[in-house]
C-alpha cells in the first residue's frame, strides 16, 4: 500500500522539489523521506506561513507519486544522459537551468559539489538522504500554492 510523506516547505526555490522539464525530482533536502520512500509512495510539500511569497499555510505547493528511486550516485551517473537539465548551469539566464538538483559529482571520492543552490553547509544533510526520488506523475502549484486545503474528519461506521 502506498504511503504519503508530507512536510512544510519553508522556501520553494525550485530546486527541492525540482519540477521542470516534465519530471519532478527530490534529490536534496528532506533526507528522512528520501531514505525510505519507495516507488508508488506519494510526497506532498505543504506551504509555510512565512513563505517569501506570503502566507501559504494550508496550501499544497506540490505532490508527486514516486516513480523511480535511485541512489544519489546513480542519479549523477544517469543525469547527463536522461536528465541533462538537472545538472546546474549556474551562469544560465534560464532559472530552471540554474536550479538543477544534480549537485554532487561522484566521479571523485568524496563527491565534489557542483556550484548550485546548496553549499558545503548542506552536504551532510543532502548526502544522508542517500536517494533521489523521481516522478513523472506530479502536481506543482509553486509560490501561490493550491487553493486552501480543507481538512475532513471521517468517522468509521461499524
Amino acid at each position: 500500500m502506498p504511503r504519503l510523506f508530507s512536510y512544510t516547505i519553508p522556501v520553494d526555490d525550485g530546486a527541492a522539489p525540482n519540477p521542470f522539464d516534465g519530471i519532478c525530482t527530490l534529490t536534496i533536502c528532506k533526507p528522512g523521506i528520501r531514505r525510505v520512500a519507495i516507488k508508488g509512495d506519494w510526497v506532498a510539500g505543504l506551504g509555510s506561513m512565512n513563505a517569501p511569497s506570503g502566507d501559504l499555510s494550508g496550501r499544497l505547493v506540490y505532490t508527486m507519486r514516486v516513480g523511480e528511486v535511485l541512489t544519489i550516485e546513480e542519479y549523477d551517473r544517469f543525469a547527463p544522459i536522461r536528465w541533462p537539465s538537472r545538472i546546474p548551469k549556474i551562469d544560465s539566464r534560464d532559472l530552471s537551468a540554474r536550479l538543477g538538483d544534480c549537485i554532487y559529482d561522484f566521479s571523485t571520492h568524496p563527491p565534489k559539489q557542483r556550484p548550485g543552490v546548496h553549499d558545503e553547509r548542506n552536504r551532510e544533510t543532502d548526502l544522508s538522504g542517500e536517494n533521489a526520488l523521481i516522478a513523472t506523475h506530479f502536481f506543482y502549484f509553486g509560490s501561490k500554492g493550491s487553493r486552501q486545503l480543507t481538512y475532513l474528519s471521517v468517522a468509521a461506521t461499524a
